[in-house]
């Protein structure tokens, strides 16, 4: 017996001369050719280590054909044992299932389906049910939001503020105007370390507020530039001395008209005085629950992603200095003329359909 615990193979003179040829002739499959030269080395005397130095090939391969030799010969040499057969395929019946149920309301214990529960409801294995929802496009998992706006004067105002932006008035300045309140001033109870290869930055996750404020701002929709201020609080009165602010750059006379949405600040008794005492400013609304018609919100959003977000104010003053530095970047830097590219009427098109959704969903 062999040191492996093995049985020693020996070659007839048949044999050897069979498997001499599979192993020099060039036009061998290179698997037989190797299955054939560990069968002569082992039968020339080497063992396991010797043939496996000779040959190149792992331990368990060796193991496999000196165990196959012996009972299927050369023969044995040359076909493989098909590989078991994996899990039959889901029919098209369970999968109209899985399907089915992914889309109905999820157990009361829970608030949506997940795989697991799928799989393990549907007697199926995660991986499967994990494909089959894959390739049909489901993610139960995901949810999105949608806003669909009840002013009964939204396509007029739509068709109003988009001609705003498209074709604005001639020697008119178009500002739509907003705030961003509640603007926090947090620090860190740590000072935060520094990124490293490998690593990112880090800071503590609790915090310590340093104060509020808000941003009102205004966007000349002909520059792209951006003119706002800090203030304390949100209400009329801040709310009235920022176009004062605003007028300060704008020629007397010119006709300004200014794109508010519906917060209450915006139509008080004291807006409206303002505005009788300013016969050049028109204020045109945006449509109720359609804020996003605001072109200053774009502004709005690249403050909070690339300066206020993961932040550090120790004081709100730091705070306040980054929002006026990152306003006079933008209009030394990025700012471009505003361009609007949505059509009225297909915004006009899908508030409708919305709407007939909704009302089917009712019925």
């Amino acid at each position: 017996m062999a040191r492996s615990g093995r049985a020693r193979i020996v070659l007839s003179g048949e044999d050897r001369k069979r498997l001499e040829r599979i192993r020099t002739d060039p036009h061998s499959i290179l698997k037989h050719a190797r299955r054939a030269a560990i069968i002569l080395e082992l039968g020339s005397g080497c063992g396991l280590v010797e043939t496996m130095r000779r040959t190149g090939v792992a331990k368990p391969t060796v193991w496999r054909w000196w165990d196959r030799f012996p009972a299927e010969g050369v023969e044995g040499l040359l076909y493989d044992i098909p590989h078991r057969r994996g899990r039959a395929p889901v029919s098209g019946e369970r999968t109209a299932e899985l399907i089915a149920l992914t889309m109905s309301p999820p157990p009361g214990h829970a608030g949506h389906w997940t795989i697991r529960a799928l799989a393990e409801r549907m007697g199926l294995a995660v991986s499967t049910v994990f494909g089959i929802l894959r390739d049909h496009g489901l993610k139960p998992h995901r949810v999105r939001t949608f806003k669909v706006s009840r002013d009964p004067r939204f396509e007029p105002k739509v068709r109003d503020v988009v001609g705003l932006y498209v074709d604005p008035p001639d020697h008119a300045v178009v500002l739509p105007v907003d705030e961003k309140p509640q603007i926090q001033a947090l620090g860190r109870t740590r000072k935060p370390l520094p990124m490293k290869p490998g690593r990112p930055g880090t800071g503590t996750h609790d915090y310590k507020r340093n104060g509020t404020t808000c941003l009102p701002a205004a966007l000349d929709v002909a520059t792209g530039k951006v003119v706002g201020r800090t203030v304390e609080r949100h209400r009329s009165r801040e709310f009235i001395s920022f176009p004062d602010h605003v007028a300060e750059g704008i020629g007397s006379g010119t006709p300004v008209h200014v794109i508010p949405d519906n917060v209450s600040s915006h139509k008080s008794a004291e807006v409206n005085r303002w505005l009788r005492d300013h016969p050049d400013w028109t204020f045109h609304f945006t449509p109720t629950s359609a804020s996003w018609m605001n072109a200053v919100e774009g502004f709005f959003s690249k403050l909070s992603r690339q300066r206020l977000r993961n932040a550090v104010f120790n004081s709100l003053d730091e705070c306040t200095a980054a929002i006026e530095g990152h306003i006079e970047h933008h209009n030394a830097s990025h700012a471009r003329p505003f361009r609007w590219s949505k059509a009225p009427e297909d915004l006009v098109e899908a508030w409708k359909r919305g709407h007939r959704k909704l009302q089917e969903m009712v019925s």
